[in-house]
């Protein structure tokens, strides 16, 4: 489209933001400053909880396996998404109006990869214990490198998505088309993306769904192996710890993600910006939410983070002054066992 015919070329970020009534304050104010306060910590929280996660699967040999693989990759969305949502507080509220449109539409495109990231990464994993639960295999036969492949096509497709509104599908050139949410977005694309991961969850929960309605018909024969067979019973647990991964990821994204729907609807009634910030937040919640169900529901996994914590404080000690007194400790026994059994070590020699 020619120059002259795009409304927003060249405007700063405050001139859509005022197309879409949507006010951005110029002076700091008490929730800024909480959100900041509050937002700082939670994003270091997430960062540390799953890059803990991340290093537990690969120091533990009993973690490497297609799912759990797959749930490091998901650890390492959740960690992109720490640094998405520590980049937007850093460029939110007064801050706003000194973004270009590049750096606004990067702000987008972080969040954006984070989400797809995750979503792809959890129907990877449903699809994998769909057939494992149903060949009532503990893992699936997967080899590494499919792996490695399928974790670098999310990753791809996770990037693509979040370029999309930079590429083009915007509303810098049609500014009547801007959503209230998001005002650089065109309100058909926030529709798109809403409905593909809307309809991605669906599928999903139909899975999952299929897969406890198997299990609750096989539970008597399921029971009786059960009682004598650990891989059973390991089956079924990381079957829960994974549904409960998708339930509180549905939980936290669904109301975004329905807000983002009803305003590409232009639904003017709906007071999407009311309700905008809560839904952020909540969302922000879920990439601190998983590392908690992994410590709780996998005790491999506890026991994993223990040692990875002990390593780090052991190495706050001063490692000269131990080795002596271990040493000095063992002289001083055998010197006393010498002395009571005299006999034992002279047969010794």
């Amino acid at each position: 489209m020619p120059s002259e015919e795009c409304e927003g070329l060249g405007q700063n970020v405050s001139f859509f933001y005022s197309q879409t009534n949507k006010t951005i304050s110029e002076q700091w104010k008490s929730i800024d400053f909480v959100v900041v306060g509050l937002g700082v910590p939670v994003c270091f929280l997430i960062i540390l909880a799953n890059l803990m996660v991340m290093v537990a699967i690969l120091v533990n040999r009993s973690f490497h396996y297609p799912v759990y693989y797959l749930l490091g990759n998901m650890a390492a969305a959740d960690l992109f998404a720490g640094i998405s949502y520590f980049n937007l507080i850093f460029h939110t509220g007064p801050w706003t109006i000194t973004l270009s449109q590049q750096q606004w539409f990067v702000r987008g495109a972080l969040i954006e990869m984070s989400l797809t990231a995750s979503v792809l990464n959890l129907l990877a994993v449903a699809l994998e214990r769909h057939q494992t639960i149903f060949t009532m295999q503990l893992h699936s036969t997967m080899s590494n490198r499919r792996v490695l492949l399928l974790i670098v096509f999310i990753w791809v497709v996770a990037i693509i998505m979040g370029l999309v509104p930079t590429m083009g599908w915007n509303c810098v050139c049609q500014t009547s088309l801007c959503s209230t949410v998001a005002p650089l977005y065109s309100r058909s694309f926030l529709v798109f993306w809403a409905l593909l991961n809307l309809l991605t969850f669906s599928i999903m929960v139909a899975i999952y769904t299929r897969i406890f309605v198997y299990v609750r018909r096989k539970n008597q024969s399921m029971t009786l192996c059960m009682v004598q067979d650990k891989t059973g019973d390991t089956l079924v647990s990381l079957m829960k710890t994974v549904s409960m991964i998708l339930g509180a990821f549905v939980i936290c994204w669904t109301p975004g993600l329905v807000i983002l729907l009803l305003d590409g609807l232009n639904c003017s009634e709906c007071q999407v910006l009311k309700y905008e910030k809560y839904c952020l937040v909540l969302a922000e919640c879920n990439s601190l939410v998983n590392p908690i169900i992994y410590s709780c529901r996998d005790k491999e996994m506890r026991k994993t983070f223990k040692r990875i914590l002990c390593f780090l404080c052991r190495r706050g000690i001063d490692p000269e002054s131990e080795p002596p007194n271990v040493q000095s400790d063992t002289l001083k026994r055998e010197r006393l066992l010498k002395e009571k059994y005299p006999e034992n070590f002279t047969n010794t020699l």
